[in-house]
C-alpha cells in the first residue's frame, strides 16, 4: 500500500527533501508551507500524488482546518513530519520580547498544533507515525543560538510525553534529532537580534568556530527517513547525522561527567 504524508515547511531544506522522497518511493504527499509556489515543478512531476496547502503554522486555526483539509485529499495520514520551524540567532540579552514570542510561536507552538491536529486522525484510525523535528542541539544550549535550542528542546520533552500517551492506539512518534544539513535556516530561514558590541569578540569566536561550510544537503538524510518509516517498531529518538551522533554522544557524556563530578553536593540535599 502507499502511504500518505503530510509535511510542514514541505518548501525547502529537510521537508522538501522527504517529500521527494516519498514521491519518489510511489507514496502520495499533502506538502503545506508559507509559500507552496517553490513545490510546482514537483506538482508537475508527479500529478495526482501532490497537494500543495499554504500554511503559517504559528495560527493554530489554520493548523486545523489544513490538517482537515489534507486528510480529506487522499483519506488519511499514515506518516506525518513535523518539520517548519526557523531561527532565532543572538544573544539571549539581544533578543527581544517580539521576537521570542514569534519564534516559540512557529518551532514550539506550532509543532504542538500541528500534533493536536493530527493525533485524533491517527488514534482513530490505528495506526500512524508521527515524526518531531528537533535538532542535535536540543540537548542544551549554545551561545548565539539559545533560543533555538530551548525551542527544540521543549518539543523534544512533548513529543517524548505524546509517544507514551498515543503508544496505546497504535500511533508511533519518532523525534529526529538533525544534524547541520544545507536548509538554508541560517539564510532565508533566520531572525537576527540587534547585535550588542558587548559580544563582538565572542561572535567573532564562533564565526571561527563554525566557518564558512554549509553542512551537508538535506537529501542526505532522506534515505535515513524512508528506512525509519519502514520498522514495525521505530526508536522514540533517533540523532539523524554521522558526525551529529558522535557530537550529541559526546555532550551526554561531559554532562554526565559533570553531574559524578559535583554528586557530593547533590547528595547534601534530601529528595
Amino acid at each position: 500500500m502507499t502511504r500518505v504524508w503530510f509535511v510542514t515547511g514541505a518548501s525547502r531544506g529537510l521537508g522538501r527533501a522527504f517529500a521527494e522522497a516519498a514521491l519518489a518511493a510511489g507514496d502520495r504527499v499533502v506538502a503545506a508551507s508559507r509559500n507552496v509556489q517553490p513545490l510546482e515543478e514537483l506538482a508537475q512531476k508527479y500529478p495526482g500524488r501532490l497537494v500543495r496547502l499554504p500554511l503559517d503554522v504559528s495560527d493554530r486555526a489554520a493548523v486545523f482546518e489544513t490538517v482537515e483539509r489534507a486528510v480529506a485529499a487522499f483519506g488519511r495520514l499514515d506518516v506525518v513530519v513535523n518539520n517548519a520551524g526557523n531561527l532565532l540567532f543572538g544573544m539571549v540579552e539581544e533578543a527581544t520580547e517580539e521576537q521570542l514570542r514569534a519564534h516559540f510561536d512557529v518551532n514550539f507552538f506550532g509543532a504542538v498544533w500541528v500534533a493536536q491536529a493530527v493525533v485524533p486522525h491517527l488514534r482513530a484510525q490505528g495506526s500512524g507515525h508521527l515524526l518531531q523535528v528537533t535538532s542535535m542541539g536540543a540537548g542544551g544550549g549554545f551561545a548565539s543560538t539559545g533560543m533555538y535550542a530551548a525551542g527544540k528542546a521543549a518539543l523534544d520533552s512533548v513529543s517524548e510525553a505524546l509517544a507514551m500517551e498515543v503508544a496505546p492506539f497504535g500511533v508511533k512518534v519518532t523525534i529526529l534529532q538533525m544534524g547541520g544539513y544545507d536548509t538554508g535556516l541560517f539564510t532565508t530561514g533566520t531572525v537576527t537580534t540587534e547585535p550588542d558590541p558587548a559580544y563582538a569578540e565572542l561572535r567573532a569566536k564562533l564565526a571561527e568556530m563554525w566557518g564558512d561550510e554549509a553542512g551537508p544537503d538535506p537529501s542526505t538524510a532522506a534515505p535515513v527517513i524512508m528506512e525509519l518509516v519502514d520498522l514495525p517498531e521505530p526508536p522514540v529518538r533517533l540523532i539523524v547525522g554521522s558526525a551529529s551522533y558522535d557530537i550529541v554522544l559526546q555532550m551526554e557524556q561531559a554532562r554526565t561527567e559533570q553531574y559524578r563530578a559535583w554528586e557530593r553536593l547533590s547528595r547534601v540535599a534530601a529528595g
